[in-house]
């Protein structure tokens, strides 16, 4: 089933829960407007009844779970960590970045006002299970860089993020740390918006099935309007 008006698109169903492919601008739950059209409300209007698991940000398109019944809401959210098994996204960040791969570590902090995250260094000696400051939380996010190019005289890295931890904008919040914000980001600090969207996709998701055990593996295909960047002149 796809609902075209949406965009909307389910990648997986059973009797216990629905994966989708969102797309950017959809917000997965209501910021509490009435009549605001979001993920949850048209899969209610499918289903009838569905269940958050995990939230994409609105201007963040790919892979979100839903569960159908609380029974499995709760087995997934409860046991997270154990069942998720990879999360992956495909980011577009301004700049070139010189390193191929590594790992991002941070304390990550929202502040209450504004809404954004920002971030702290997790210092040598921290204990992720022990924040130094009320309200910190740990993060931790491993990148790869895919290509390197240019769109519009403007020169980008395309970079693979999977999560260790899944805290709230991490990713948006881990690049501007860097130095090299999400393309499309004003929120943190991006300058440039070559897709006419945040550049940032939710691009692969397996899991452990709560009442199957099976291993579910899932992708969704990086938008069109990542891919003018990603397969341009490679800086050498």
């Amino acid at each position: 089933m796809k609902n075209r008006e949406q965009g909307i698109k389910i990648v997986y169903e059973d009797r216990w829960l629905i994966v989708i492919d969102k797309p950017s601008g959809l917000l997965t739950m209501s910021t509490g407007r009435s009549g605001e059209v979001t993920a949850y409300t048209i899969l209610t209007d499918y289903l009838g009844r569905v269940f958050i698991v995990h939230r994409l940000d609105r201007d963040t398109s790919g892979l979100l779970v839903f569960a159908k019944d609380q029974e499995t809401k709760i087995a997934l959210q409860e046991n997270w960590d154990e069942v998720i098994i990879e999360r992956r996204y495909h980011a577009v960040l301004e700049g070139i970045i010189d390193d191929q791969e590594g790992w991002i570590e941070t304390w990550l902090y929202e502040n209450p006002k504004s809404f954004k995250v920002s971030c702290h260094p997790f210092m040598e000696g921290d204990d992720r299970d022990r924040p130094p400051r009320k309200g910190w939380q740990y993060a931790s996010s491993h990148c790869r860089t895919i290509r390197k190019g240019y769109a519009d005289g403007k020169a980008y890295t395309c970079v693979e993020f999977n999560l260790e931890t899944g805290r709230k904008n991490q990713i948006r919040a881990h690049a501007q740390w860097i130095g090299h914000p999400v393309a499309g980001d004003r929120k943190y600090g991006a300058e440039s918006d070559p897709a006419g969207r945040l550049c940032l996709h939710a691009e692969g998701l397996a899991f452990i099935h709560p009442h199957t055990g099976k291993k579910m593996t899932f992708s969704s295909p990086v938008p069109k309007s990542f891919r003018r960047i990603k397969e341009g002149p490679v800086v050498q």
